[in-house]
């Protein structure tokens, strides 16, 4: 961060290091922070992603097959104003969602995640913050009180009752309805102009998801091959 000579406060206006900006911070300014940093094993689980073609659904709930696809994955998207030299979206895929500091092969951490969702029962949901009704620069990002309103719903277990359907590309189950959240951004399809500009986009993202797993086709059972689009 770029600091003035004088006052030796931030300029937020000056991007030259970085389009991001981060600060640290001693863990016991948190109130009721946990100083052991552990807690209990979760219930639901939370895959975080930013889709900026616009592809796939803002939630969605994971069998544990499809839970090891997406997490050997790890699909994003680069955006302008994330990534220096970024100007127009570009599809990544980063596996287990951290392929930098993997030590071990993914396979391994797929295995390990896998035995842990099946012993306690956890719940894996794929959150999606990026576009809706297009690619970046003809759709929209989903609204972020639309994206809380989700996460509070997975959280708080109200999705239970929800009736869910498949995505007819990805194949996850998609809710019906979610408390605050308009029903039809809830289906991405919906919210195109044109549908069949979204089938296309669909097969494009599908494709690479294909190729992506390519790497994982030896280590990963069947069961998990077939999870993916």
């Amino acid at each position: 961060m770029v600091l003035d000579a004088r006052t030796r406060r931030p300029d937020f206006d000056d991007d030259r290091y970085t389009e991001n900006t981060r600060a640290a911070y001693p863990v016991d300014f948190i109130d009721n922070c946990e100083q052991s940093g552990r807690g209990g094993h979760p219930r639901q689980i939370l895959f975080l992603t930013c889709d900026a073609f616009g592809v796939l659904p803002p939630v969605s709930r994971l069998t544990t097959e499809q839970a090891l696809y997406h997490f050997l994955s790890g699909y994003t998207a680069k955006v302008a104003g994330t990534e220096a030299g970024v100007s127009k979206p570009e599809a990544t895929f980063s596996t287990c969602f951290a392929a930098p500091f993997l030590p071990l092969d993914p396979a391994r951490y797929a295995e390990l995640l896998g035995q842990r969702l099946q012993q306690h029962g956890s719940q894996v949901w794929l959150i999606n913050t990026g576009w809706t009704g297009g690619p970046q620069g003809q759709g929209s990002r989903i609204d972020l009180t639309h994206t809380r309103s989700m996460v509070r719903a997975v959280l708080s277990s109200e999705l239970n009752g929800v009736p869910f359907a498949p995505d007819p590309i990805l194949g996850v189950q998609v809710p019906t309805s979610c408390p605050g959240v308009p029903a039809p951004l809830l289906q991405p399809r919906t919210t195109w102009k044109n549908p069949a500009d979204y089938d296309a986009a669909a097969r494009r993202l599908t494709d690479l998801f294909r190729a992506n797993f390519k790497a994982f086709a030896a280590s990963a059972s069947e069961a998990v091959r077939k999870a993916g689009p």
